[in-house]
């Protein structure tokens, strides 16, 4: 059985708040337990019972009581645990997503109009854990609408969930979390992949556009019929495809625009030594403004 349990990880930034409030609207969407986690190796072990002005840990449980507040205001019938956790982050991080739903984290951007500034505890929390793990910015979550697309066309700018899609292999649980999510909130899913042309389509004057255009439709083809079985399990879900003759990192981060969240793959098993998160997880965390969640899949 699945866990009802969304967790959020608290460090006390603003970004951390942001995803706190981002986490109790999913989970008052999904109807699930919303988990306030603060850990801290040096947090002190004390009984239960002890007294206010002897509490070594008040800082820290003020925080998450300020938290839970916040999101009180917001959700007043939401079930919220607080959780304080001696340990290393990562350590308490990853222990906590194989009991949760879906895993949140606040990401710092370098500047407003920026990236995300991923330390390594979140790095390495996104890297290894197997249930789905949010990034949320602070100051807000998506870019204004700017104006609408028709199916497979340029990408649209209006609220909808993003997918990255490889087609290198099966990315089930990907699919199965976008579909889902869209679902839930009643939005559109816009699927997109970058197809990278090959090299007999450069000219000493541009891209062959016979080429280009056989090689997009080729692609758009394999997706569709990659999506079948979803779109049959989802059939209220409307899904947009976009197919750009560009690498999959170029394409994930052009399609985004105006979207409430994008959610892209990582694959569990990857050779030695490479990356624990590939590279179109890579620039999504990134160079991307909406919340992005990563979705390990085999």
């Amino acid at each position: 059985m699945e866990s009802q349990v969304i967790t959020v990880g608290l460090d006390g930034s603003p970004e951390s708040r942001a995803a706190a409030q981002w986490a109790a609207d999913e989970a008052d969407r999904r109807q699930a337990v919303l988990r306030l986690l603060h850990a801290w190796i040096l947090l002190a072990a004390q009984a239960p019972d002890t007294s206010p002005d002897l509490d070594q840990n008040a800082a820290v449980r003020q925080l998450v009581d300020q938290v839970a507040n916040e999101v009180r205001e917001r959700h007043p019938h939401l079930q919220i645990m607080e959780d304080l956790v001696g340990a290393e982050a990562e350590v308490a991080l990853l222990q906590a997503a194989e009991e949760s739903r879906m895993l949140v984290l606040g990401s710092r951007a370098l500047a407003p109009w920026e990236s995300f500034a991923l330390g390594d505890t979140s790095l390495a929390v996104v890297g290894r854990a197997d249930v789905p793990v949010v990034l949320v910015r602070g100051g807000g979550h998506t870019e204004p609408p700017r104006k609408q697309s028709t199916d497979a066309g340029p990408p649209v700018a209006e609220p909808r969930v993003v997918a990255g899609v490889s087609l290198n292999g099966p990315c089930d649980p990907l699919l199965a979390f976008a579909f889902d999510t869209a679902a839930n909130r009643g939005l559109p899913l816009q699927v997109v992949h970058g197809r990278a042309l090959p090299v007999h389509a450069y000219a000493p004057w541009g891209i062959e556009p016979e080429v280009a255009e056989e090689v997009v439709k080729e692609a758009e083809e394999k997706l569709r019929e990659t999506l079948l079985p979803w779109r049959e399990r989802f059939p209220d879900v409307p899904v947009r495809l976009t197919v750009l003759p560009e690498s999959p990192t170029r394409a994930v981060v052009q399609a985004v625009s105006g979207a409430e969240l994008l959610a892209v793959g990582r694959r569990r098993h990857r050779p030695f030594l490479a990356p624990r998160v590939g590279p179109v997880a890579h620039a999504a965390i990134h160079h991307v403004r909406c919340p992005v969640v990563v979705v390990a899949h085999d």
